[in-house]
Formats: structure tokens, sequence, C-alpha cells
């Protein structure tokens, strides 16, 4: 029973995903203390210029070691109108946004107190929407020993790192993004980058 370990992630990026389609059991860590500027609460999607990232606005905590779980969203900035709208001027002209956006507006007009429960109810969606069924919980308590069938990629899979370095198991493929003419390919991107441009074919790149 291979066991990955992960942090919640907003959108993740396609390497999150391969971790949901290659391991039997994912934990999604809920214990560790919050750090900004990481997946928990950022993705990066295409826009016409380049990469583009998107952040949620956190409430700040009461102490520098906040577990991850308790950790809410702030309504400044109105973040949820401005990510739309840049998810919706990116991914407007993909093969697939018109047929999944209406699964995607309802989280950027509702609200969610806590951060883990936002990116969680998000990652089910993908997930439907990919049709993968991985086993995914959330740890209860914060380990830092693992056994020889569990990869820690807690701290791995972060925006500041080289994934090739970092990780590297994970090998992006090459699919058709709307600006590859332009940029050429962008790899690693949010996982709704492959999904807008491939739709249900999404799933052959994750495994």
């Amino acid at each position: 029973m291979r066991t990955a370990y992960l942090s919640s992630a907003y959108l993740a990026p396609i390497e999150y995903y391969t971790k949901l389609t290659t391991y039997d059991r994912v934990y999604v860590e809920q214990y560790d203390h919050y750090l900004k500027q990481t997946y928990r609460n950022r993705c990066t999607i295409a826009g016409p210029n380049g990469p583009l990232p998107l952040s949620i606005p956190t409430v700040k905590p009461d102490t520098d070691k906040c577990p991850m779980k308790d950790i809410r969203i702030s309504d400044h900035g109105n973040w949820r109108h401005l990510h739309w709208n840049a998810i919706e001027s990116a991914y407007n002209h993909t093969p697939f946004f018109e047929y999944y956006k209406d699964d995607f507006r309802p989280f950027y007009e509702q609200r969610y107190e806590f951060l883990i429960d936002f990116n969680e109810a998000l990652c089910r969606l993908v997930c439907s929407l990919i049709d993968i069924q991985p086993c995914i919980h959330r740890t209860n308590a914060y380990h830092t020993e693992f056994a020889p069938h569990e990869a820690d990629f807690r701290d791995l899979i972060h925006p500041k790192k080289d994934y090739r370095t970092a990780d590297p198991a994970f090998l992006p493929r090459p699919y058709y993004q709307v600006f590859d003419a332009k940029l050429g390919f962008l790899p690693n991107l949010s996982i709704i980058d492959l999904l807008f441009n491939m739709g249900p074919e999404s799933v052959m790149w994750l495994e």
C-alpha cells in the first residue's frame, strides 16, 4: 500500500495530481504550520503573457505557528471576483472551458471559512471531472518519520522549488495549450490548465 503525504493546495499543479493517481493512499497534511507563498493558497495559470500566479488572501493568525486546518480565508481585495475573471480570461478560448466553467464558478460565488475546506472541495471536484478516485484522508497528527512505503511530498511540491531536482520522478509531458505558439509549452501549471485544454483526456497525462 504505497502512501503519499501532501500539503493542502489551491488548484494544485499537475505534479500534485500525478501523486493522486500513482499512490494507493494519500494523506493531506492539516497539522503543518501554515506558510505563505506556497501552493496552500496559490496556484499558477497560463495568462496571455506567461505564468500568472493567483493567491488567496488569508486572515492573519494569532500565532506564527498556526496549523493549516485553522487558517481562515480573508475577503480582502475582492479576490474571488479577480480570480474568476483571470481564469475566464486565460481559458475562455480553450476547448473545454465552456464545458466545465459552471462546475467551477460556484466556488467563486460562495464563501468558505477555512482554506483547507475550500482546497479540498475543489480537489474533489477536479478528481471527479478527470475521473480519478484517489483514496484521500486528512492527517490526524504531524509526522516526521515515514515507513519505506511512504513518501513525503509536503515541502517538495513548492512554487519556489524546481521539480526537476526536487521530484525527478515527475516528468511533465507536453499537451496542447492556447498560448503555445506565443509562449511555448509551460509545464506544471495548475491542474485546471490541463483540464480546460485536454478535457477527458487529462487522465492520460497524469498516469
